[in-house]
């Protein structure tokens, strides 16, 4: 029996609510009336539960849909408004215990060399970040308890944090290692990390086991209920993920959505992020042997749904998806990207060649930074390279509350708006800085607090002057 306030995975993440979500879904899909009524309270901007978003994917129905889509971008407009949230992945090391056949660092694959950066080599990489203009990390690393212990991961975040190069500085660091104790999560906390990220993969467990056949990433349980213990633990801003294309989408997409309500429903506070990677080819993994691949078409509708479902969470799209696949997208839900991203270890300060290939996949979009950055200006998208919540200690329960409400644009817009014009001043081209200066100008005069439209004007005047590091 589905239980979302259980701690049980089986019973949060409920095999039998699912199938019975995908019938009813499939009984309705045509169900004109049941999906206006839904499309009526997804209106409300108080969300959708797993099985009535799950009606919304299995309709076909072509102007039903489009008003779903004109609700997610009215949505994303309201919550999150032009902004765009920018990071990149650093990769700390590529051991690992796991036999996981979707990735290539699994224990057996002895064609890929193993890795693991120094605390000098860090400082080169997140050097070479700042040089790009970076100021947000997710932290990644294979899972091997021996080579990338826990003391070795705090140590790398509390040398990440100690890089100041000219005007550069992480401000956040977010970290995607393998699930852990109570304990570890705790040592997490200590060190100041950001959102603490585990993707599910997929929550179909008896898949899921075939797909982790070996190491302690196979044991489910563990590994579904670890976002608990870290919220346990006191890191109360968490982040899920499945990876579309290893199982029946349909399926993971009520999962992920049913994770998001056992979350509400145990902590009161839901996951901070959600993310959609789509499987990709990488060394010694070739995706088109996995049956479930999905089109754009669907990924796109699975994004816009997913922001009409849960209107609060931020929704990750890394440099895994094309330029072309990244702008539909983010029309209709998601707004936070990766950019200029190495999937190797080291691979900032120093890019590697074909032969030392240590990379977990491909990237489809090879952009530099100021590339991106210049094409969401010209899509009318404000950069933010903010990290102001997390700093003010406007996290979980406190920063949902900011967010359903609305009050976090008195913040965000703001702080968006000086991240970029740091930015502008220190890292772009001329033509990204053009662009930029006359899209701060004109979101400035969009405020509506005419203190907060006054204080941004100071502090956007004082960043040219060469200050740093403003905020509200």
């Amino acid at each position: 029996m589905y239980k979302p306030e259980s701690s049980i995975a089986t019973e949060f993440i409920d095999d039998q609510e699912i199938n019975d979500t995908l019938s009813y879904a499939d009984a309705n899909k045509n169900n004109r009336e049941l999906i206006l009524s839904i499309i009526e309270k997804a209106k409300k901007i108080k969300g959708l539960t797993h099985r009535e978003a799950s009606v919304l994917l299995a309709c076909q129905e072509e102007d039903l849909m489009q008003q779903v889509y004109d609700l997610a971008i009215k949505i994303k407009e309201e919550f999150y408004g032009n902004r765009i949230v920018m990071f990149a992945p650093l990769y700390l090391a590529n051991y690992c215990v796991n036999g996981c056949v979707y990735c290539p660092y699994h224990h057996k694959n002895k064609h890929m060399p193993r890795k693991k950066l120094t605390q000098e080599e860090i400082v080169e990489e997140i050097t070479a970040l700042q040089d790009m203009g970076h100021k947000r990390l997710a932290l990644e690393t294979g899972e091997d308890p021996v080579n990338i212990p826990i003391d070795y991961v705090l140590e790398s975040i509390k040398t990440i944090y100690g890089v100041k190069h000219k005007n550069g500085a992480i401000r956040r660091v977010n970290v995607n290692i393998a699930a852990t104790t109570v304990e570890n999560y705790k040592k997490l906390k200590d060190v100041g990390i950001g959102t603490y990220i585990l993707f599910q993969e997929t929550y179909h467990k008896k898949n899921y086991e075939a797909l982790h056949p070996t190491g302690p990433k196979s044991d489910y349980a563990y590994h579904t209920e670890a976002m608990d213990r870290a919220m346990e633990a006191g890191i109360d801003d968490v982040g899920c993920g499945v990876l579309f294309g290893l199982n029946n989408y349909r399926y993971d997409f009520a999962g992920i959505l049913m994770h998001a309500e056992h979350l509400e429903a145990k902590f009161g506070v839901g996951p901070h992020t959600m993310s959609v990677p789509r499987i990709r080819q990488a060394e010694d993994i070739d995706p088109d042997t996995f049956e479930n691949g999905i089109n754009d078409d669907i990924f796109e509708k699975i994004v816009a749904i997913m922001r009409v479902a849960v209107p609060y969470t931020g929704i990750i799209v890394s440099t895994r998806e094309t330029k072309e696949s990244r702008e539909r997208v983010l029309r209709v839900g998601v707004s936070q990207v990766s950019a200029a991203s190495s999937t190797s270890v080291g691979g900032y300060a120093h890019p590697e060649k074909p032969e030392d290939n240590t990379k977990q996949f491909d990237r489809e979009d090879t952009r530099s930074l100021d590339e991106v950055v210049n094409w969401l200006l010209d899509l009318g998208h404000i950069p933010s390279f903010c990290t102001a919540c997390y700093r003010e200690g406007r996290t979980g329960d406190r920063f949902m509350s900011l967010v359903k409400s609305g009050q976090i644009a008195n913040c965000c817009g703001p702080n968006a708006m000086m991240t970029l014009k740091e930015y502008l001043e220190d890292y772009a081209s001329e033509d990204t800085k053009k662009k930029g200066e006359a899209v701060i100008k004109k979101s400035l005069e969009t405020i509506t607090n005419p203190v907060v439209k006054e204080k941004a004007k100071e502090y956007i005047e004082n960043i040219h002057l060469g200050k740093r590091d403003f905020r509200f």
